[in-house]
């Protein structure tokens, strides 16, 4: 799959992960919405952008993720500025275990309603030409954090609604491809949430073990990240797939034994 002339959503696209992925689908000829609740750094990162890459290619769009209705908007306000979309990154997410409810509704939720959004404005079912979805979870899906429970059960779900979903896609003809990416400690802004009260509740008390686990796991760079993410995209053989990024490993898939009876 050529990313040349394709239009991307991606929402966290303004900071870390996501504006990384930004840089690499504008960088590869694609056009982007970055979405992003942060007025003032999604303004200066489209300014940025614009600098780089040209002020036709990129718009940013203010949206709280878990205002179903400004999200829905988002879509529609990007298929208007593009005429089409065929690449969706449900990229935003927060690390919050004192408000873990809006943990829930950021890293989960909204994901579901990107998904289904997406859906709509790519799949045949509604007489579009198909596309791709990249949800993004977490190696915290794999690790268990004692210090994170309801970020891990939020990367948990991610992982088990993408890939049910890209089970319902591929026996739908819905022509589009589903794919999960989990990526271990990443250098970003959402990785220092562990110092304080105020995200990790009653869970910073943990924190110097939490340090501890990131020094044994070491941290990845948003670029090697955005790599995977170029890379789950342009496979068109991938659809169900789960991505993980690592330090000892790199870039690797993984894989689940069959269900036997």
């Amino acid at each position: 799959m050529s990313l040349h002339g394709k239009v991307a959503l991606v929402t966290g696209g303004a900071q870390g992960i996501g504006r990384a992925v930004v840089e690499d689908l504008l960088g590869n000829g694609a056009k982007v919405a970055l979405v992003d609740l942060n007025q003032s750094v999604g303004e200066e990162c489209k300014s940025d952008l614009d600098g780089q890459f040209g002020e036709d290619n990129c718009v940013f769009i203010q949206c709280d993720v878990t205002d179903g209705g400004k999200l829905k908007d988002a879509f529609q306000n990007t298929v208007e500025r593009f005429g089409r979309l065929d690449i969706v990154i449900n990229n935003a997410g927060i690390n919050n275990e004192k408000n873990w409810e809006k943990t829930i509704e950021v890293n989960l939720t909204s994901v579901i309603k990107g998904t289904y959004l997406a859906l709509e404005h790519m799949s045949k079912e509604y007489g579009k030409e198909g596309g791709v979805i990249i949800n993004v979870s977490s190696m915290a899906a794999f690790l268990h954090s004692p210090y994170q429970p309801v970020y891990t059960a939020t990367k948990h779900g991610v992982i088990g609604f993408s890939r049910a979903i890209a089970d319902a896609s591929e026996q739908g003809n819905y022509g589009v491809r589903i794919n999960t990416l989990c990526p271990a400690f990443v250098d970003t802004q959402l990785l220092q949430s562990v110092e304080h009260e105020e995200t990790m509740g009653k869970f910073v008390k943990y924190k110097d073990e939490f340090k501890q686990r990131i020094d044994k796991y070491g941290v990845l760079k948003p670029s090697l990240i955005a790599e995977g993410m170029l890379r789950i995209i342009t496979d068109e053989s991938l659809n169900g797939a789960v991505m993980k990024i690592t330090c000892s490993k790199g870039i690797h898939f993984h894989t689940y034994e069959p269900l036997s009876a």
